[in-house]
């Protein structure tokens, strides 16, 4: 077998979304104000920058103008359009209901904010980064933590390239590389493999409540110019998941630059129908008169889906382990009613590399970083987070309505000063399907091909692409699950719940069911990872550059 080399560095980082290359950045801005040199690396598996960056997105800019003052005159594309008018429609089957401003608190109108592509932003994040002197590696997969002999984490290992889906070694197979450092940082995003594993090894969750998540499902239109707003952001609740016992979510539909608009709808993880699909909701929710008209006479351009993590503050794990620390969606920031954690992933990783930085100058490695931790007691992250951690919850418990009023009041008085003497509590999101004989099944109309689509046009579209002859990268830890309990009790829900066509169960019209996974269709949302019922379904990296390739997403 052929020998792993190695790099040492001060600091290794996991994901270059906004946490990892904000910590890259304030880590080289510490540096340089202090005239010390600092070696920093980024490994991101996608084949760039960007290209595995999904999000709505409306952002916070308050992360941004602590990390670069000046963004707005340094060419950062988000800056291009400022959110001018902001809406909340309750929807019902037909018709709708916008919410009046005074009935929210002031936090939720979005004054202040941009709308863009969070993956452009990216692009111009690692530029900036670039220019300090960060190295950054694209098409490069962390796929395993190196460990120290006391137990620490000692750094990172790329996956091996070139290996065949038998594991054989192909002609041009190349040995992973092995990254070492004083501290490593995990910027995987929502439900990251490594992330996963450091906090079972470590028991990081263990004086918080599990993680709980959402599937964002979304596409980005060219419409009617004469029906673009440049910086209107509408969000949805109501129809469609109303109409199904057990569900909750919301939609969104931004007006970007170039006559564009970026939409799409979030489920909620915790849904209990088995024959409830996320994909077929938004595209159900795009048929509603209120969205159809906006996109009459425009095409779609892209698409793509990813998880995200809806816990709040009560599922944040214990942010570090002795050799480094969790960043950004990897410790779960997201505001939930919000729907906006850039500003606080990008925080969370300052934080986390004022911490790194003093400890490298102090000559320590591979111990915990507990300055960040603390940090973050007395920040305004974890101040606005506390304000909302009971949302999500109180709309779960006594459904959208009911529950959206209830949260609306307990984010008033905490607007006010006014602490809410209980906080409520996460269940995990696997646990919550109900069998299939206890529930209606759900039949969605077919795609127009106009407005409403099938998942594997759509895939097309997020240009995902894996080699075909690798390791197939969703395993299973017991490959008798989904055929002999799966699909007598829930009639195998990763076939719905899948945006992506990943998992087919073929045969079972002649009496011999097989479970299929086309795993080169996998567009890396993590969702099978999050809702399978037993757990049985484990996403690790595919070869490096995989998945999709999102443009302006």
């Amino acid at each position: 077998m052929a020998e792993r080399e190695s790099m040492p560095y001060d600091v290794v980082i996991v994901g270059a979304g906004p946490a990892g290359l904000s910590a890259a950045i304030r880590l080289k801005q510490l540096a340089n104000e202090a005239g010390a040199e600092l070696s920093v690396c980024v490994l991101e598996k996608g084949s760039e920058v960007g290209a595995h960056i999904l999000s709505g997105a409306v952002v916070d800019p308050r992360g941004l103008d602590e990390l670069i003052p000046d963004w707005r005159d340094k060419g950062c594309p988000l800056a291009e359009v400022p959110v001018t008018d902001n809406q909340h429609w309750i929807l019902g089957r037909k018709g709708k209901f916008a919410l009046p401003h005074l009935l929210t608190p002031p936090f939720m109108h979005n004054k202040g904010t941009y709308t863009g592509s969070l993956g452009n932003l990216c692009r111009w994040l690692a530029e900036q980064a670039g220019e300090l002197g960060v190295e950054i590696f694209p098409g490069f997969a962390a796929a395993e933590v190196l460990f120290n002999d006391d137990g620490s984490v000692k750094g990172v290992a790329t996956g091996d390239m070139g290996v065949a889906r038998d594991g054989t070694h192909k002609p041009d197979y190349q040995p992973g590389l092995e990254l070492h450092a004083k501290y490593t940082f995990l910027g995987e995003g929502c439900r990251g493999h490594l992330t996963k594993e450091l906090i079972r090894t470590f028991d990081l969750a263990k004086d918080s409540d599990p993680q709980i998540y959402g599937l964002g499902v979304k596409e980005l239109w060219d419409i009617d110019p004469g029906k673009h707003v440049p910086g209107r952001v509408i969000h949805t609740q109501g129809w469609p998941l109303s109409e199904v016992k057990g569900s909750n979510g919301g939609g969104f539909l931004y007006h970007q630059a170039n006559g564009q608009v970026a939409l799409g709808f979030v489920t909620w993880l915790n849904y209990t129908n088995p024959y409830l699909s996320p994909f077929q909701e938004m595209q159900r929710w795009k048929t509603h008169p209120a969205i159809a008209e906006i996109l009459a006479g425009g095409k779609r351009v892209s698409y793509g889906a990813r998880a995200i993590s809806d816990g709040g503050l009560q599922s944040i794990p214990k942010l570090v382990f002795p050799g480094g620390a969790l960043i950004g969606d990897s410790a779960g920031f997201l505001n939930v009613p919000r729907i906006k954690g850039s500003h606080t992933a990008i925080k969370s990783a300052m934080m986390a590399a004022e911490a790194a930085f003093a400890a490298i100058q102090a000559g320590r490695a591979h111990d915990e970083l507990m300055a960040y931790p603390e940090a973050f007691e007395t920040s305004w992250v974890k101040k606005e987070l506390s304000v909302v951690r009971n949302v999500a919850p109180l709309v779960k418990k006594f459904g959208d309505f009911i529950g959206s009023g209830l949260s609306g009041i307990t984010m008033w008085l905490e607007h006010w000063g006014i602490k809410v003497p209980f906080t409520m509590h996460h269940h995990p999101d696997n646990e919550t399907l109900w069998r299939k004989d206890l529930v209606k099944p759900i039949v969605y109309p077919k795609p127009d091909g106009v407005l409403t689509f099938d998942r594997l046009s759509s895939v097309f579209l997020s240009n995902t692409n894996h080699e075909e002859d690798q390791p197939v990268h969703l395993t299973l830890r017991d490959p008798d699950i989904p055929i002999a309990y799966d699909l007598p009790l829930f009639d195998e829900p990763a076939q719905r719940y899948c945006p992506a066509g990943v998992y087919e169960v073929v045969g079972e019209d002649v009496g011999e069911p097989r479970f299929v996974i086309n795993a080169q269709n996998c567009v890396h949302c993590k969702t099978c990872d999050i809702k399978d019922p037993t757990q049985n379904i484990n996403w690790v990296v595919p070869e490096g550059g995989g998945g999709p390739n999102y443009p302006n997403m």
